[in-house]
């Protein structure tokens, strides 16, 4: 595999995009490309096998939509271009995407996921669609209604591969790639690349390109990272304290369980702070609607399960906080991924019990570097129980 990787500022211009595309681009107010998007995109547009690893908020999405959007400019309307995602959330947020670039391509564009109901999308996919947006769940039950083939499909984008395979989806992801024919383009994008990512891409690419911003496994340098240890049940009156803070505008929180979430969303309405929880038991409306509000600023905190913490795309977050550490070391880089986007600043807290210690030094293992403590008053871990 071989990898590119440059430091330099360049244009849109620079990257061989179409006059519309770039006209898209300007009117989404864009000038210069990330570096995701300044290494991916013209490998891509040559029709070249591509990982692409980077932090989340680095612009990926762009990085693949917009090489699918040239190539498929003025072809017959039948499936050419299919990209998987992990979740629901992150699905309509690549359609979005699609819509946003290719609003002078004159393409057709929809995304199929769970949660809602599928005669939609089924009429969407019968009437012919040029890009399909899928959670493999459902697209497998599109194909098995035959509402779509897959067998003239030019570019598969595999996106958030690390997360797909977290979520158990490698048997759905087969199944669909079985359908597909060998001579695509493949496409994968990741946060991070354990060797499961590895085996997935050495079945599926073609001598990939791999495009690298940052180390695998790195946390984003906006963001300002700060560990609370605090006993358990004390960390719901220190969230409150925070929030009343000056400047704690638009919060996401982490709890590690769906009736966590619940029970924060409780804590903090009783306190009088307005905040809305986003997991798994809630319906697809309400979790749209959570999201909306949580974008617009209608909801300042949003407390939320490991479902947002891939894919969730909301500009100005300031604070991530996680309520409860996250068993998994890379986790807790997905997770403050959410703030400190786009270049901005942002913070990341996490509240420390005793039984959380040991994944806190997992963490900082990872990152390479020891994350500051900030004492909590009448509470000090450091002379109970020696965290240092």
């Amino acid at each position: 595999m071989e990898s590119t990787i440059e430091d330099r500022e360049t244009s849109f211009e620079e990257l061989g995009l179409v006059p519309e595309l770039l006209a898209a681009v300007r009117d989404a107010g864009y000038v210069h490309p990330t570096p995701i998007q300044r290494d991916a995109i013209p490998p891509a547009l040559k029709g070249r096998d591509l990982i692409g690893l980077a932090q989340t908020g680095t612009g990926k999405t762009a990085a693949f939509t917009l090489p699918i959007l040239q190539r498929l400019r003025g072809g017959p309307r039948r499936a050419r271009a299919l990209v998987l995602t992990p979740t629901r959330e992150l699905a309509a947020q690549v359609e979005e995407s699609f819509l946003k670039y290719g609003r002078h391509a004159s393409l057709a564009i929809t995304a199929v996921y769970g949660g809602v109901p599928i005669d939609p999308q089924e009429r969407a996919l019968r009437r012919g669609i040029d890009v399909i947006v899928a959670t493999p769940g459902r697209l497998i039950d599109h194909l098995e209604r035959q509402n779509v083939a897959l067998e003239d499909l030019e570019v598969l984008v595999l996106d958030e591969a690390d997360r797909m395979l977290d979520m158990g989806f490698a048997p759905q992801i087969n199944k669909i790639v079985a359908q597909i024919s060998p001579y695509r383009q493949t496409l994968l994008f990741s946060a991070t690349m354990p060797a499961e990512v590895e085996a997935l891409a050495q079945k599926y690419l073609r001598k990939p390109l791999v495009v690298q911003v940052g180390r695998r496994s790195e946390a984003a340098n906006t963001v300002a990272h700060a560990v609370y240890p605090v006993p358990r049940e004390r960390k719901s009156a220190l969230l409150v304290e925070l929030l009343r803070k000056e400047g704690m505008d638009t919060v996401l929180i982490f709890t590690r369980t769906k009736h966590g979430a619940d029970r924060v969303v409780r804590h903090l309405e009783r306190a009088g702070i307005e905040a809305t929880a986003l997991h798994a038991d809630k319906s697809q409306s309400q979790r749209t609607r959570a999201l909306d509000g949580f974008r617009s600023g209608g909801i300042r905190v949003l407390v939320a399960t490991d479902i947002a913490q891939r894919g969730l795309d909301v500009t100005g977050i300031t604070h991530v906080i996680n309520y409860d550490v996250p068993q998994q070391p890379e986790d807790y880089v997905h997770r403050i991924g959410r703030t400190g986007r786009a270049a901005q600043s942002g913070d990341a807290f996490t509240f420390m019990s005793t039984d959380e210690i040991s994944m806190v030094r997992t963490i900082e293992r990872m990152l390479g570097t020891p994350i500051p403590r900030i004492s909590v008053p009448g509470y000090d871990f450091g002379t109970v129980i020696g965290d240092r």
